[in-house]
């Protein structure tokens, strides 16, 4: 899509609910839509709303290894409750060689080392999961309110990481109307959840940042 259909795309979309932009982007792929999760809080929203327009729609998982027994549990969970068709992906190092060569996970004061750490364990796996699954539409469960670098995009946007069409249905919505999603459906959340990519919430660990495929490319 051109910059200007994109723009057009978004004020016809920000009057839609979730679920009418997630057909909208299921239409627009061709038969290439993925959804991507990582199993925090609040995801079996976008789930249960990609699952119901594209049941066999591919739902691209990194499995870095440092999460945490609740969130594998959760995993689990709403894989079997919404049928998901997991596409998993590690990265080339496992947790326990990376930590006994390089040591703890990397703090937020440490800017640089997080970065390496994220491109290793998260981006390269993540990178290798778009280029094999090859979207032409990736949604995403972005949220506006998550931290600036979101607040600046939209609910439909180019991504120069990945190129493709990246569409984040709930973008507009808040805690609130996510818990409300959750209790009508009947669905499961999870709340121990760390990303050790990103350190602290309103972190970017690269993926929907310029940076990620800078990164990436250091460590290929």
């Amino acid at each position: 899509m051109t910059a200007d259909e994109i723009l057009k795309a978004n004020e016809e979309l920000r009057s839609k609910s979730p679920l009418e932009i997630v057909r909208w982007a299921v239409a627009q792929a061709k038969g290439r839509a993925i959804v991507s999760t990582n199993f925090r809080p609040f995801e079996a929203v976008i789930l249960h709303l990609c699952a119901q327009v594209q049941p066999d729609m591919p739902v691209l998982w990194v499995d870095h290894g440092y999460n945490r027994p609740a969130t594998y549990k959760h995993a689990e969970e709403l894989k079997k409750l919404l049928k998901l068709n997991i596409k998993a992906y590690l990265p080339k190092m496992t947790p326990a060689h990376r930590d006994a060569i390089h040591g703890e996970i990397p703090t937020p004061e440490n800017e640089a080392a997080l970065k390496e750490f994220s491109a290793v364990m998260k981006l390269e796996p993540f990178q290798r999961g778009m280029k094999e699954l090859a979207p032409t539409v990736w949604i995403t469960a972005l949220r506006k309110d998550q931290n600036p670098n979101r607040a600046a995009l939209d609910i439909v946007s180019e991504d120069a990481n990945f190129k493709t069409l990246k569409v984040s249905p709930v973008f507009y919505w808040n805690d609130a109307d996510m818990t409300k999603y959750l209790e009508q459906h009947h669905l499961p959340n999870e709340w121990d959840y760390f990303d050790p990519a990103k350190a602290d919430d309103k972190r970017e660990c690269g993926l929907h940042a310029t940076w990620g495929g800078k990164a990436v490319a250091k460590t290929a």
